[in-house]
């Protein structure tokens, strides 16, 4: 038998104009989204643009003004979160401090009353699952933090539930075990098959974990797709900086076609009007070259594979390049960039 001894093929979930008002403050404001069943989206934006409310409208920890919520096709918009049949793993562990790791994992299955013996079966499993059987009969405070999170994950999976929601639950930890972790989640969701919501304000995690990321703004999505597209392809200024690291620099649209530092560049969508432009311009897409547009070496900076340094052009353009970490150009020296043609997002400039 397969993982948690039941093969799961995920539910489809859908949020059909959703309103959370809070009175002024933003909440949700007509939020539309759909997953498909086995699905992991990652709800990406900065503190207060409505993830964390979206997920909590999902789980029916927070009412809604209007719209609907639907799991499987049945509206559940006005269903208490116990019917919702929902696992739910948030950023603070909290796991019971008087009970073991099993038994913090066999709670939700004692609230459903199901037999003790099937009840530490089944924990047993979910332990083994995130890899923490042999730290079974060991309490909260000899545990580390991931090993508590992979407690709450094991705690989340046990009820075999329909949706799995994780709000930020990797944010507590340090840099290495959060990436560990990730890793973990996603090869678990993957072989559950399980749908699952993943709020997060960390770009990076997002885009290594999902399926889709959805960005979102003010209460409602500005770019939903899949990571590559979002990063390569921003519909909007506003994802392509939320999105990985981005250079704003000058250009000059005419007729539907894009001039940076006079050499022309591709559009990712052309419907932007005549006039002078903010461009954004990825760090890997300047390359160092033998010749091109000359610039001065401010800084550079040593990543392990690769290397991310910082220029500033003849006219005080300060450009990020990213670029393999065996070329080692040293500050104030000089040097050349060439532009590597890849489509960019642009924005008609402010007026000063």
């Amino acid at each position: 038998m397969s993982a948690l001894e039941s093969p799961q093929f995920g539910s489809t979930v859908e949020l059909r104009e959703v309103v959370r008002d809070f009175g002024g403050g933003v909440g949700l404001n007509g939020l539309d989204l759909a997953a498909q069943p086995g699905e992991l989206i990652a709800l990406l934006g900065p503190s207060g643009c409505g993830k964390t409310t979206a997920l909590r409208a999902l789980a029916g920890l927070e009412r809604v003004d209007s719209g609907s919520i639907l799991i499987d096709g049945v509206d559940v918009t006005d269903e208490p979160t116990n019917r919702r049949d929902l696992g739910m793993v948030f950023q603070s562990y909290s796991l019971f401090p008087h009970l073991t790791a099993v038994q913090n994992v066999e709670f939700g299955l004692r609230m459903r009353k199901t037999p003790p013996a099937e009840r530490r079966r089944r924990a047993s499993e979910a332990l083994e699952l995130v890899g923490l059987d042999h730290h079974a009969d060991r309490y909260a405070h000899q545990l580390s933090g991931g090993q508590q999170q992979r407690v709450a994950l094991a705690r989340a999976l046990v009820t075999r539930p329909r949706v799995l929601l994780l709000d930020e639950p990797l944010s507590a930890l340090d840099a290495k075990v959060r990436v560990q972790l990730r890793d973990e989640i996603r090869r678990i969701q993957t072989e559950l098959g399980i749908t699952t919501f993943f709020v997060t304000h960390d770009q990076e995690e997002a885009l290594a974990i999902a399926d889709r990321v959805a960005v979102m703004r003010s209460g409602d999505i500005e770019q939903i797709g899949a990571p590559e597209e979002l990063y390569r392809r921003p519909a909007s200024p506003f994802v392509a900086e939320f999105v990985g690291l981005t250079n704003k620099v000058a250009g000059h649209v005419a007729g539907g076609e894009l001039t940076v530092f006079g050499r022309p560049v591709p559009l990712v969508s052309r419907a932007v009007p005549d006039g002078a432009v903010q461009v954004y311009l990825r760090p890997e897409d300047v390359l160092l070259a033998s010749a091109g547009i000359p610039a001065t070496v401010v800084a550079t900076s040593f990543l392990g594979a690769l290397r991310r340094t910082r220029l500033r052009l003849d006219d005080g353009t300060e450009l990020a390049v990213q670029h393999a970490a065996r070329e080692t150009p040293e500050p104030g020296s000089a040097v050349h960039v060439e532009l590597a043609g890849t489509p960019v997002t642009a924005a008609p400039a402010a007026p000063e």
